[in-house]
């Protein structure tokens, strides 16, 4: 039963933001992918609670720079530390999960498409480790591409120069309008346990600009990864014209 529960909050954890995901596609044909997918177990083993490990990638044709950076990216997810080394391949990572693992654990790795439009590709990846414990360890992180520059992008790309700060007041702002949809606003107490943070997970999606939290940062970890939206109207004078939807 608990390797049941496990592979549930796996699948749940990989699949948040599925429903959220958006094609939105420029004046040109969006850019080709292919996927892959395994999950291996070690070998000779039959029981019902296997270790295993669980890979699937949808990686966008005739680009390996971009390939590289998101197979790096997702290794990086692995990591149980952040200062830790990265595994140098998916293989080494899986051989080494499994030869450790006892049964029970499980580890999901993702990496999909989550958006093209026009002329970004927003890139999610996704990971789900459970090795023993109370519970699993999921993470979350976004590659934001430029397909004309052919780059990945960073914040500082994105934005105006010199608008970095005006950006994250409108995040903050943005932390205490979910704390007003969350029923937190007048707690004193969650606000000062939970306060608003920054984050690396940035996703410039169409509709709007997502920022995905890591478990246990602003909210307790039941809560998930939250999410923080951005609409670009507010974002006017801070992002780039080129980025804004349908200026691009």
């Amino acid at each position: 039963m608990r390797l049941l529960k496990v592979i549930g909050l796996a699948t749940l954890a990989l699949n948040i933001g599925a429903c959220q995901s958006l094609f939105k596609p420029d004046d040109k044909q969006p850019i080709a992918s292919t996927t892959q997918k395994w999950e291996h177990r070690p070998a000779g083993c039959s029981a019902s609670d296997c270790p295993l490990v669980n890979v699937e990638l949808q990686l966008p044709e005739g680009d390996a720079t971009l390939n590289a950076r998101i197979l790096r990216d997702l290794l990086a997810l692995t990591r149980e530390l952040p200062g830790d080394p990265s595994p140098p391949s998916l293989q080494v990572y899986e051989q080494d999960f499994l030869a450790r693992a006892k049964p029970g654990w499980s580890s999901y790795l993702q990496a999909k498409i989550l958006e093209q439009h026009d002329r970004l590709m927003i890139i999610e990846l996704s990971s789900y480790r459970f090795d023993g414990g109370a519970h699993g360890i999921p993470g979350r992180s976004y590659i934001n591409y430029d397909t004309r520059l052919k780059k990945v992008l960073t914040l500082q790309d994105i934005l105006v120069p010199g608008e970095e700060e005006t950006f994250w007041q409108t995040a903050r702002l943005a932390h205490q309008a979910w704390l007003v949809a969350n029923g937190h606003a007048d707690d004193r107490e969650y606000i000062e346990t939970w306060p608003f943070e920054r984050t690396d997970n940035i996703a410039f999606n169409y509709g709007s600009v997502l920022l995905k939290y890591d478990v246990d940062r602003i909210a307790p970890y039941t809560v998930g990864h939250p999410e923080l939206k951005i609409p670009y109207p507010r974002l006017n004078g801070i992002v780039k014209p080129q980025y804004f939807p349908g200026r691009g």
